[in-house]
């Protein structure tokens, strides 16, 4: 699938150095494509609030951004 601005994805936060929270996948909307289809700037949406981030990798590791999962049901 080809990333476009507008679409909803998951980015996989870090969570906190000594583990207080854990990565976990949150909701985001692309606002930029980078010049390859794998790098995107995100508005990332928090329970908190929106995180603005440029430059994200597509992957499954924290940092990055992927598809959402299908669900069958």
């Amino acid at each position: 699938m080809k990333p476009t601005v507008a679409r909803i994805v998951h980015y996989k936060s870090y969570g906190t150095p000594n583990g207080e929270f854990t990565p976990e996948h949150r909701a985001a909307i692309i606002t930029r494509v980078g010049d390859d289809d794998d790098t995107v700037d995100l508005c990332v949406i928090n329970p908190t609030g929106l995180f603005f981030n440029q430059n994200v990798n597509k992957g499954e590791r924290e940092g990055q951004w992927h598809w959402p999962e299908r669900e069958d049901s």
